[in-house]
């Protein structure tokens, strides 16, 4: 039996994926595609640790954590409020042996924060540059969205300074931004090696990016095949490929 669950006026309660319970805010970005799209291209590495950088309400950690891909994960974020409600999550959802939260700036973040170098990193991290696309007079959403507290050339030295030799960064972002994203991943030696553009039907323009990168390694990279969520425009069932990834949670 569910013990009752406090909520603030401004949040939810919904079940998602793996039936988790996840307190939601309402002025804050809600769990999306992007997201449970990161958390399903993460590759199992279920003896290492791992770090989340700018967690949000910490659903990615928490899809990673119920489906076992790492032994443990340090959720950061930047925003109290936010560190807080990822703390609910992870309590509510009885991971607390597996899952840390750790309110702290990506921008300062180092290895020695996380107990040690760590085998991957994964973000969603804010896509959009401060001078663009409107501005949300709800913090919350504002930093999520803009790179108010630091952009993907932050999110990837970071990256960069807590991942061990051969470690991997995983991230999602806008493909109108890819040269940004690859200009980081050089200055800060990770090889981008696997990527796969996200569209909503094939007659679309890629909508995201999912992108792995290694620590050190050398080139060469692996572009999957698209992955079309739907395979006609308006069509609200999933296709074949993107319902076997909803289903199995991972690509």
């Amino acid at each position: 039996m569910h013990h009752e669950i406090l909520l603030a006026q401004d949040e939810r309660l919904d079940e998602v994926n793996e039936k988790l319970r996840l307190i939601q805010k309402k002025n804050a970005l809600a769990f999306g595609t992007d997201a449970f799209l990161l958390s399903a291209f993460l590759r199992p590495a279920p003896r290492e640790r791992a770090a989340e950088l700018g967690c949000g309400n910490g659903i990615i950690s928490l899809l990673a954590a119920a489906r076992g891909r790492f032994s443990h994960i340090t959720a950061i974020e930047i925003q109290p409020e936010m560190a807080d409600l990822t703390a609910r999550n992870v309590a509510l959802n009885s991971l607390t042996d597996r899952i840390a939260v750790q309110q702290n700036d990506v921008r300062r973040l180092n290895a020695a924060a996380l107990g040690g170098e760590v085998c991957a990193v994964f973000a969603n991290p804010p896509y959009m540059r401060t001078d663009s696309g409107l501005a949300s007079p709800h913090s919350a959403k504002q930093t999520a969205r803009h790179e108010t507290d630091g952009g993907i050339a932050e999110f990837t030295a970071a990256a960069a300074r807590c991942l061990k030799y051969g470690g991997l960064f995983y991230t999602v972002y806008r493909p109108d931004r890819l040269e940004s994203l690859f200009a980081a991943l050089h200055m800060h030696k990770l090889a981008p090696k696997r990527m796969v553009f996200v569209h909503d039907n094939p007659t679309a323009a890629p909508a995201m990016v999912l992108l792995e990168a290694k620590k050190g390694a050398g080139e060469g990279l692996v572009i999957l095949p698209p992955l079309f969520l739907h395979e006609n425009t308006g069509d609200p069932a999933l296709s074949p490929r993107a319902q076997q990834i909803y289903q199995n949670g991972i690509f």
